[in-house]
């Protein structure tokens, strides 16, 4: 057990999409009378339930659950926004005596949460657009110029890392590293142990199958086609991501469900290897094999002192 820390202690289940995060922390909850804070990026709009795997009602009955359902699928949303509520949410569990879990696969959100991004750098949608139209390499090129020392820690493919630090660095004045180096992660209210979810290729495919699988058999479909109802339509944010793409693809006659579902499959894939990237560049993050639960939850709960 590590050293004691005047700072709540929370542990962060992250990783992998499929590898079973949710139910592990749900298993940790009921043993220790936790509270789940909730680190997705698209588990945040209301009505977007299968999609995101979101946990059922009867599952957030039973144990409580914070940082989902928070605003409409046509309401902003940011990283920053999303971990000022989380960090109250959890600093409020706390003053109820109740250990916190932090559980999710967006890496982004996770780290705001802790306390590691730089604030006071907006996004500039008219920039965005302008990095977006060129190569990973060309990208990747400029970074290497213009900050060398972040550009030795963000993965060469990692593009969305290598747009953010462009970004940062453009509208900061200064090199990501700078910012980064003043600002030293102070802003740390937590003491957090990172476990990381991950499994072998062939055993996450076949659970990333097996997910889309029952996405369909729970009504995907005829979600997306109420959202659309509702006047959320194709073109919002969240309506572009994983599965609502595609099922909205399908609904529009441009993809058979076949051709929907194995995209959804391809689309996830890709998802879970930028998460991988992501989360090997947090800091003291330990990976742990999920194909083995039991072994996990027993650590998470020594760790929690239960």
């Amino acid at each position: 057990m590590p050293a004691s820390s005047s700072r709540p202690r929370v542990l962060a289940l992250v990783g992998l999409t499929g590898t079973g995060k949710s139910q592990l922390a749900c298993e940790v909850a009921r043993r220790t009378g936790a509270e789940i804070i909730g680190a997705d990026s698209m588990q945040v709009y209301r009505g977007m339930d299968i999609g995101t795997a979101k946990p059922s009602a009867a599952v957030r009955s039973e144990i409580p659950h914070h940082g989902i359902d928070i605003v409409d699928p046509d309401d902003a949303m940011s990283a920053g926004r999303w971990a000022a509520l989380a960090r109250a949410a959890a600093f409020e569990t706390r003053e109820r005596g109740n250990p916190v879990l932090l559980c999710g696969g967006t890496g982004l959100y996770a780290r705001a949460f802790a306390g590691g991004l730089v604030e006071g750098v907006a996004a500039d949608a008219e920039l965005r657009g302008e990095l977006r139209e060129r190569s990973t390499v060309e990208l990747r090129v400029e970074l290497e110029r213009v900050d060398s020392a972040a550009a030795a820690r963000i993965h060469p493919n990692d593009r969305v890392r290598i747009e953010r630090a462009l970004e940062v660095t453009r509208l900061g004045g200064r090199p990501l590293s700078e910012q980064h180096a003043e600002h030293r992660f102070a802003d740390v209210p937590f003491e957090l142990r990172w476990l990381g979810l991950t499994l072998e290729r062939d055993a996450l495919w076949q659970r990333l199958r097996a997910r889309v699988d029952w996405m369909f058999g729970e009504g995907l479909v005829e979600e997306v086609r109420r959202l659309h109802r509702a006047g959320y339509g194709p073109e919002l944010h969240p309506l572009r991501s994983i599965g609502y793409r595609e099922v909205g693809e399908l609904i529009a006659g441009r993809l058979s469900e076949a051709e929907a579902r194995e995209a959804i499959l391809v689309a996830t894939r890709r998802y879970a290897k930028r998460q991988r990237t992501w989360f090997r560049a947090q800091e003291g993050l330990e990976w742990r094999d999920a194909s083995r639960p039991e072994a996990i939850l027993e650590d998470a709960l020594r760790w929690l002192g239960s």
